[in-house]
């Protein structure tokens, strides 16, 4: 039976089923895997990618199905939830299925966010592990991070300290002439800190450091995190981390990890960190937790190494992407896909008809203040301008060539109205459209949303990047903002398109993909703007180059990669219960 979770938080609800939670020799039965393919960690486990991924390499893989949503909202949309309700609803029907989602950052846990471990009867679990830390795989990304900017600054003190004799007599090492006021890296921390968005270092004495300026930003942003999501085994691992870039020289040229000799020392830091963690649905469905969220600046998807071994473990896997289909479908479609080799059956998209109501023009949403009545009665006019939004996600998808459904996640202030003019536009702009109680009911509330899942992932599909990787960079941005977003077209400042040109005429850049840079509140680069805006221009202000991940990364508009701590954070309810070890007040 299903929990009250209309009397229960998500808190409680976690708790009480975390009490019958599979352990480690017990998912290595039910799994079918190997002794030494699970590594535990005290209730949870990792799983040895390549032990797995070499003894399975010839079973035929499952059906890929990838969850994402319409464009977010302050009201959320629930695509956790809804992959949690496919997993549960699959298992009440009895199949073999699995999924893969990615690890919260302590930065929005401790902040306003919270966890995105689902909710109600459609939630991962244990989920105090997975909203604070897991098994390490952040901090680990952390040390290696910041292990580079040690030797960066380390360098940079000993070569102004010493002459190139006594450089070399000392250490063996070549000058690299490191640019002060061209360090692209910085430091990260996993906390929202506006503080450390600037900052000076190396004050004090000549054997304090280098003085100069740097930067903090959140920990999930790094470049490390990106090569996780996207790598194929540790051998591809340590070759990225020679290859990222921390800094440029006094004559323009880039200086690696690998200049730096740090690549190494960073893989080992990173080396278990290739190994997915495993937990579950409350109805114990197996889902592994693999790689993190920052979706605006990388990836934000799980990573190919869960979806690689998901794939050979179960007959259907579910993997999820990061905001709406504008920026996490289509990163999953023309980055992670080219990468990985693999291509999804089905997308699933992810609304709500309180999120569809706010992009018709409903009114302003405030975290932790009560909805306005729009939001929690039948309002017919509003919910049919909003629909425009769901209309240009289920395009988007369409254009990849992959079926899409469309979830609506049902809460109890839907009406049979409502719920029938969404869809009847879903069908008509030919995608199935399944309702689903996954959060009330748990997967007795998701069967008709796996049925209709099921059914596409039958249909024949023709998938299709977007782009060929010949296109120049420009050609891409201008090919995603018209086709994907909608806009008429893109305008770049003259820094951004004097360094579009130099990556455009260097062969070296020609492999690397385009991961775009805007807001994830609107299909602009305006978070303003709701809907389906019409008649603006995408501005291009610079190109970021994450060359370990080969990422060439255009920004529209300022996305800060250090978040700030609003006034009222979590942390100031969170705390433990001395008697019972347990803590209260995350969720």
């Amino acid at each position: 039976m299903p929990y009250d979770a209309t009397k229960m938080s998500d808190w409680q609800i976690a708790e009480d089923a975390e009490k019958n939670m599979p352990a480690p020799e017990e998912w290595r039965e039910r799994l079918n895997l190997q002794k030494d393919e699970v590594i535990p960690y005290a209730r949870l486990c990792k799983l040895d990618f390549m032990k797995i991924i070499e003894r399975l390499k010839d079973r035929p893989d499952g059906k890929y199905i990838e969850v994402t949503a319409i464009t977010p909202t302050p009201l959320g949309e629930g695509k956790t939830t809804t992959t949690m309700g496919i997993l549960e609803g699959m298992g009440k029907r009895g199949k073999n299925v699995g999924g893969a989602i990615r690890q919260p950052s302590g930065g929005p846990t401790m902040n306003i966010k919270g966890t995105a471990a689902g909710g109600g009867n459609a939630l991962w679990i244990p989920m105090t592990e997975f909203s604070m830390g897991l098994t390490g795989d952040i901090n680990d990304i952390m040390n290696a991070h910041n292990l580079a900017m040690v030797a960066l600054t380390a360098r940079m003190q000993h070569e102004r300290n010493y002459n190139d004799e006594e450089l070399t007599k000392r250490s063996g090492m070549r000058r690299l002439d490191i640019d002060p006021t061209r360090v692209e890296m910085g430091w990260i921390i996993d906390f929202c800190a506006q503080s450390l968005r600037n900052i000076v270092i190396g004050l004090g004495g000549r054997m304090d450091g280098f003085a100069m300026q740097s930067k903090f930003a959140i920990a999930v942003s790094s470049e490390l995190m990106a090569i996780l999501s996207i790598v194929r085994d540790l051998a591809d691992l340590r070759d990225r981390l020679d290859n990222s870039t921390v800094a440029f020289d006094k004559k323009g040229s880039i200086v690696t990890t690998g200049d730096l000799e740090v690549g190494g020392a960073m893989t080992a830091w990173m080396r278990n960190t290739i190994n997915p963690t495993l937990g579950c649905t409350v109805e114990y469905q197996p889902c592994m937790v693999h790689a993190g969220p920052f979706a605006n600046i990388a990836v934000g998807q799980s990573s190919i190494i869960a979806d690689r071994i998901g794939l050979k473990m179960f007959d259907y896997h579910v993997t999820e992407s990061g905001f709406g289909a504008d920026i996490g479908f289509e990163k999953f479609w023309n980055v992670k896909c080219r990468y990985s080799g693999l291509t999804p059956h089905v997308s699933v998209l992810t609304t709500t008809i309180r999120a569809l109501k706010m992009h018709g023009g409903g009114p302003k949403v405030v975290a932790g203040l009560p909805l306005p009545d729009s939001y929690a009665k039948e309002d017919m006019g509003l919910l049919e301008k909003g629909i425009s939004n769901m209309l240009h996600h289920i395009n988007i998808i369409k254009t990849s060539g992959v079926n899409p459904v469309v979830c609506i996640n049902a809460f109890h202030t839907d009406t049979k109205g409502e719920i029938a003019m969404v869809r009847k536009a879903a069908e008509g702009a030919g995608a199935r459209c399944a309702v689903s109680e996954h959060w009330l009911k748990g997967g007795d509330g998701a069967l008709d949303l796996a049925d209709a899942v099921m059914e596409a992932c039958e249909d024949k599909n023709d998938f299709k990047f977007l782009y060929p990787t010949e296109l120049k960079l420009r050609e891409r941005v201008d090919k995603i903002a018209k086709v994907v977003y909608g806009a008429d077209g893109v305008s770049w400042t003259p820094d951004a398109e004097a360094k579009a040109t130099m990556l455009e005429n260097d062969p070296k850049y020609d492999d690397y993909t385009t991961m775009m840079v805007k807001t994830h509140l609107s299909l602009t680069h305006d978070p303003t703007l709701k809907g389906v805006p019409k008649g603006w221009t995408l501005p291009i202000r610079d190109v970021l180059i994450y060359s370990g991940a080969k990422f060439l990364c255009p920004c529209a508009g300022i996305i800060s990669l250090m978040p700030g701590t609003s006034s009222n954070p979590a942390f100031r309810r969170v705390d433990v219960d001395v008697k019972t070890g347990l803590v209260k007040g995350l969720f």
